[in-house]
């Protein structure tokens, strides 16, 4: 069976550590161990066993995930090495081949690529950019059959920062109620909605829902590698089985210190400290949009700490990502690579600074390049 690479990581795991301002990723300047552990907390994680933890995540943490979950327990949690781990043994669990599987693209395109690794029928409801982003609901129950096996959505949106409405949310679940489908919930961004409450989860409002999420992006712990399964206690055995083939457990250290970063205080503290960061980053990106000449635009992000910005000349984003590199030591994540050519991905949760250099360079590196405004017609790939 042919093997998809997963392009997008593979593109950052080549570049990310060989250029002066990485903006290709997807969190926000994650925090330090100093930053997150309160006095009291540090000889708790001196007198971490570096035993075995539990392979189902240590009792304290999943209890404390269960506790942003309505009606969930414990049981309905598994700790796993971030979300990606968790979106893989949703995959490899439900799926096999010929199995038909909806995603939304623009995204992020792990689902998409573990689906056809599999041999499974992988179908895009494409996002337009002239849509603001917005779910066409139409198209997504025209796509929605009886073979149906998986309907998978990212809310809020990884690359768009797009936030679906309760009344999207609810035609969702309808059309998976309709279908019969799985349908998988990566809320990864929760909690980094920059002017409005936190979204809901899926959780509760459907009996097949199976939700992911991790401490990597509206936490800014990426390097903890801790994310989660929110399934029925059923589904999660069946998750636990697979999870004991490929990793055991993910790191006793890490989960200690998930432990702190769920408590109250600590979670609030993270997630303003993120949502400060995302509202400076995207008032500098659109400051410096507007300086651009229409050579760029962008709808702005409701959640996230990315953006998805569009340019308007005649370029494969790939070669533009790559041009961006070479002159500039600045590394962005080409459309192509989430499924919308024309576009390019930025971080822009990091320091006021940092931000501004990164910035100008890709200025520079663009007006190096001669490029003219031009109406490009969106094109999805």
């Amino acid at each position: 069976m042919q093997f998809h690479n997963f392009e997008l990581e593979r593109f950052q795991s080549d570049f990310e550590r060989t250029v002066e301002y990485n903006l290709a990723d997807s969190s926000v300047q994650c925090v330090n161990v100093r930053e997150l552990l309160p006095a009291d907390a540090i000889e708790q994680l001196l007198d971490t066993q570096l035993f075995y933890p539990e392979v189902n995540g240590t009792t304290l943490l999943r209890e404390r995930i269960a506790a942003l979950y309505p009606q969930a327990n414990s049981r309905n949690v598994l700790v796993t090495v971030g979300a990606a781990q968790a979106n893989s043994l949703i995959c490899s669990t439900l799926l096999e081949a010929g199995d038909e599987v909806i995603v939304i693209s623009p995204g992020y395109r792990q689902v998409w690529g573990m689906a056809r690794n599999l041999g499974c029928r992988v179908k895009e409801l494409h996002l337009l950019s002239q849509d603001g982003w917005k779910l066409d609901l139409a198209k997504l129950t025209s796509l929605a059959g009886p073979g149906t096996k998986l309907i998978a959505v990212v809310n809020p949106n990884n690359p768009t920062g797009t936030v679906l409405s309760r009344e999207e949310m609810q035609h969702i679940v309808r059309i998976c109620e309709a279908t019969g489908a799985w349908l998988h919930a990566d809320e990864v961004y929760r909690g980094t909605e920059m002017h409005q409450e936190e979204t809901p989860t899926f959780w509760t409002q459907y009996d097949k829902v199976i939700c992911t999420n991790s401490l990597s992006k509206a936490y800014g712990l990426a390097g903890l590698r801790i994310g989660w399964i929110v399934a029925s206690q059923e589904m999660i055995e069946a998750f636990w089985r697979r999870h004991e083939y490929a990793v055991i457990a993910a790191s006793g250290p890490s989960m200690k210190l998930a432990e702190i970063a769920l408590q109250s205080d600590r979670r609030q503290m993270l997630l303003d400290r993120q949502k400060q960061l995302s509202r400076t980053g995207h008032k500098m990106l659109a400051d410096w949009i507007h300086d651009q000449h229409g050579l760029f635009s962008t709808h702005p992000a409701a959640a996230t700490s990315i953006a998805f910005v569009q340019y308007h000349f005649d370029m494969p984003s790939i070669e533009l990502a790559d041009e961006i590199r070479r002159r500039a030591s600045v590394l962005v994540a080409p459309g192509a690579l989430l499924g919308s050519e024309h576009h390019l991905r930025l971080a822009v949760g990091y320091p006021a600074e940092k931000m501004q250099t990164a910035l100008s360079r890709i200025s520079k590196a663009v007006s190096e390049l001669g490029v003219k405004k031009s109406f490009v017609t969106m094109k999805a790939v």
